[in-house]
């Protein structure tokens, strides 16, 4: 018999992520820095014998969405791979229609069948469920080569550009946090034409415990001893993930902020030996200077038909 529950602690996903988890945003840690940023937790957890499966989500007003934010580069479910799984997921999506009459989950990857797993469940369920493109993931396949073979591939302009500038600055690679080197990422950040960060201290807590795990590659990179650019990556099951690149626009003309990333790869490549390099979510024209794929993200929109609240988005979404 499957037994489905809520809880409002993040707590209980420990047991559940502790054996491994495909990407640093399906760590119970990962949800807990979240909710420390004031979001709260829905935990939806649903068990069958030695088997478990959980969404990690929030609701307000009936609505029900992922715990995340923007930081997050996927969102995804945590639940066995087998055909059991998919029974307690599709009891979870039953379950949540006492909490909710709307449940939209993004952004889901595909290529782990995720959105069609997802989406499979929620039908099951009983719900009208949309799916839809909703973002893009650039990625680097490495494919063994390594960051020689890799540059030779890149564009002859960013080539060009590295070749010419990559003397006027010197840069640094840590496998550790360093909180002089992050207080010059935040100094550089200020200083920037992006909008202040949206939460400073988790990112900061989060690379911190990255850090200490051994996970972290904190790039630094000066200017006859100032810091121009800064960026912050993890590395992961092979995986190499871009979380933050910044530069100062007043030093623009030295190209920091490529060297500096030209230095990350080669880290990443020639010492971490990566299988894949992952550039987050967005669609910035500069990602495929450095990327060769583009995968997509999906958003999974489902509505209680026996809800009154959903009859208006459901009328639309038939007329559209």
């Amino acid at each position: 018999m499957i037994e489905a529950r809520y809880h409002d602690s993040v707590n209980v996903l420990q047991a559940l992520t502790a054996s491994g988890t495909p990407a640093p945003f399906d760590r119970a840690e990962w949800f807990a820095l979240l909710a420390e940023t004031g979001l709260v937790p829905l935990v939806a957890i649903a068990s069958d014998a030695d088997e478990t499966a959980a969404l990690a989500l929030t609701e307000t007003g009936g609505r029900i969405r992922p715990l995340r934010n923007w930081y997050s580069f996927t969102w995804r479910e945590l639940a066995p791979p087998w055909p059991s799984g998919d029974r307690l997921l599709e009891a979870i999506a039953r379950q949540l229609k006492c909490r909710g009459w709307r449940v939209t989950l993004e952004p889901v990857p595909g290529e782990d069948g995720s959105a069609d797993r997802l989406a499979r469940a929620f039908r099951a369920a009983g719900w009208w469920v949309a799916v839809e493109p909703c973002d893009i993931n650039h990625i680097l396949p490495v494919c063994g080569r390594s960051f020689a073979q890799y540059w030779e591939s890149r564009p002859g302009p960013l080539r060009s550009t590295f070749k010419r500038k990559a003397s006027k600055v010197e840069t640094q690679v840590l496998t550790r946090f360093d909180a002089e080197v992050w207080a010059d990422y935040e100094t550089i950040y200020a200083a920037s034409w992006k909008p202040a960060e949206d939460q400073p201290a988790m990112l900061r807590a989060f690379a911190e415990a990255e850090g200490e795990a051994g996970r972290l590659r904190l790039g630094i990179a000066r200017a006859e001893g100032m810091a121009v650019a800064a960026q912050a990556w993890t590395v992961e099951n092979s995986i190499a993930y871009i979380h933050k690149l910044e530069h100062l626009e007043s030093h623009k003309p030295l190209s920091a902020g490529t060297t500096l990333t030209a230095a990350l790869f080669r880290h990443v490549i020639d010492i971490d030996h990566v299988a894949l390099v992952d550039f987050g979510t967005g669609d910035q024209s500069y990602k495929a200077d450095w990327m060769e794929e583009v995968r997509p993200r999906f958003r999974i929109d489902c509505l209680d038909p026996a809800a009154p609240r959903a009859w208006a988005p459901l009328a639309k979404r038939f007329v559209r």
